[in-house]
């Protein structure tokens, strides 16, 4: 019965809306001219000054919504922000005809005297639900079509997290039968949200409701969708859906999607990544950006984890230059080919916009949309010869110093290495800097330079030191941020432990009590470029980089969500503490 009105609605393109307005506009003033009279016989007497009325209110509509684009939307998918703008063009439009009629109409005598005044205020109200109840009737229409879809086949899906990124993702869902999912309900901590429904799908309770409606309603995929959750959480939830051995999916956090949307295309398994997020820090990014716009940035170890990631969000805040320098070809050419192959995207995206998709040449990186210019420098920061050069010719405003040796055991092995690159490294820089009035000096310090005893963080903190001094010297904004363990960095103990459990195992552990503290990549960076803002000179900054993490339950953590039992698949297995390591580690 149905289905021959709505294939109708969603057959309705905006032409037909301009004669359906039309319709409607001739006759609302008739109406609204009836509800006033209470339909008494006299309104063949304002037949002449309703005609006149009618053919004016309807110009003044037609008007407005065509220069308010109201004709340019595309109503099957329309949402709150088509609502908001067809009725501010009502509104605007029933201010307008109000003031023809009551500055024009009345007193040039087009209409008579005794015409009622209160005619063009309930044309409005009558013309914009109208108007507005057509449209939305097309939505309403894809709406039931998509729930008319036959979801045999697709996956039942749970949503965890009724917040907006929850329901990004069921909008998805719901809207693309290809995706083969099906959002059966959601479940969120928060009690205001129980019991009511969102995009037609229920809030069914809290979390620890989840074993009950996988059992009950048949659920094939739990999808976390909580970006800004802390480690915790997600832990909790995942110990959850163990429990009933259920396929779960997360949505990245917050740090990891940056200013991209949520979408569908996102959803991964849970990584111990997610088990140990913090909860997220507010960063100025207004502040950040001022900082580095249109400034010429050079990053030292650009295709180091750090250094990379850096690059990433200093192109985000549209630096005028960045200099890429690091010491290994192979990952400065990949970091380089990444960042110029997103510049190129975006150029091709805006491209596309203004011209309808004319191609262009991506040899140009410096045409882009984006003003930023990205140079490659391979050298070691060892030579202050070879950095002079550097700095005369880039002239950098901004410098990220990121390149270290950072191994604990390596460097206590070759202490001269870690001396000569940490140490005077840092202060080759730093000397070019300040003879070159570079504005900002940023180091990227260490955790191991608190209290050190080992050759590694000894060489960082004489680095903090000569950077100190030099913000003396100069009286300009140099300053170190300390960094723990970052999730995912080269030869990192997340790294080491997902290659021995390929491997079957064992996954060695130096200490049962060995703790560390964690963060993951994007979250340090953007704090670190927050201190980078905030920084007067000479200061250490230390991210609060949360709670220690024991390695052991780190290593049980993975072996876990890799699908595979302890002492059965893997085992875990102590080798002592190596030279130059701490138990713990102190924050200051």
């Amino acid at each position: 019965m149905t289905e021959p009105v709505t294939s109708f609605l969603l057959r309705l393109r905006n032409r037909h809306f301009l004669v359906i307005d039309l319709l409607v506009f001739l006759v609302t003033p008739t109406i609204a001219m009836e509800l006033r009279t209470d339909g008494d016989a006299t309104l063949g007497a304002y037949r002449t000054s309703l005609l006149i009325t009618t053919i004016v209110f309807l110009s003044v509509k037609l008007a407005i919504f065509y220069l308010d684009g109201i004709y340019r939307l595309f109503w099957r998918y329309a949402s709150i922000d088509e609502l908001a703008e067809i009725t501010k063009a009502g509104l605007v439009a029933g201010f307008v005809q109000s003031l023809v009629f009551f500055a024009i109409l009345r007193p040039h005598g087009l209409v008579t005297s005794d015409f009622p005044r209160s005619v063009p205020v309930l044309e409005c109200l009558l013309a914009l639900p109208a108007v507005g109840a057509v449209r939305f009737s097309v939505r309403l229409a894809e709406r039931i079509r998509q729930r008319a879809c036959d979801h045999g086949n697709a996956k039942r899906v749970l949503v965890v997290g009724a917040g907006q990124s929850g329901v990004m993702i069921v909008k998805e869902m719901q809207s693309n039968a290809e995706l083969g999912l099906y959002p059966v309900a959601f479940v969120d901590d928060n009690p205001e949200k129980h019991q009511v429904k969102i995009q037609g799908v229920s809030v069914l309770g809290n979390c620890r409701r989840i074993p009950e409606l996988v059992r009950t309603a048949d659920i094939h995929i739990v999808i976390i969708a909580m970006p800004a959750a802390p480690g915790k959480v997600i832990r909790e939830i995942v110990d959850i859906c163990e429990q009933v051995n259920v396929q779960t999916k997360i949505i990245p956090s917050i740090h990891e999607l940056l200013d991209r949307k949520v979408s569908v295309k996102q959803l991964r398994d849970v990584q111990i990544d997610d088990l140990l997020r913090r909860k997220p820090v507010s960063t100025d990014v207004t502040r950040v950006r001022e900082l580095i716009r249109g400034k010429r940035v050079l990053v030292t170890g650009a295709g180091g984890s750090i250094g990379s990631e850096l690059c990433r969000q200093i192109l985000r805040f549209e630096a005028a230059e960045l200099v890429l320098l690091g010491h290994g070809e192979n990952s400065i050419f990949a970091i380089h080919n990444e960042l110029r192959s997103k510049l190129i995207s975006e150029r091709q995206l805006s491209t596309s916009a203004a011209t309808n998709g004319s191609p262009i040449d991506g040899s140009d990186v410096a045409s882009t949309k984006s003003p930023c210019r990205l140079e490659t420098v391979i050298a070691d920061i060892r030579s202050p010869e070879r950095l002079r050069a550097i700095f005369e010719w880039y002239r950098p405003e901004i410098v990220f110093h990121a390149a270290a040796h950072k191994h604990v055991p390596l460097m206590e092995l070759n202490p001269t290495e870690a001396i000569t690159n940490n140490v005077l490294g840092t202060r080759n820089l730093l000397d070019i800097s300040v003879a070159m009035s570079v504005e900002h000096f940023v180091m990227v310090s260490t955790d191991k330079a608190v209290n050190p005893t080992s050759i590694m963080g000894a060489s960082k903190r004489l680095a903090e030191l000569l950077v100190h001094q030099a913000a003396v010297m100069s009286g300009k904004p140099y300053l170190a941020v300390r960094f723990g363990n970052v999730l995912g960095s080269r030869g990192s103990v997340v790294l080491t432990f997902k290659q021995q459990i390929a491997a079957g195992g064992p996954v060695t552990v130096t200490h049962p009590e060995m703790r560390r503290y964690f963060m993951l990549i994007p979250e340090a960076v953007q704090l670190l470029l927050q201190a980078a803002a905030l920084g007067r000179g000479g200061e250490v900054f230390m991210l609060d980089m949360g709670e220690p993490v024991k390695i052991v339950d780190l290593a049980r953590d993975m072996i876990e969500l890799s699908g595979l039992e302890i002492g059965r698949d893997v085992d875990i297995v102590f080798t002592g503490i190596r030279p130059g390591e701490k138990l713990y580690k102190n924050c200051l």
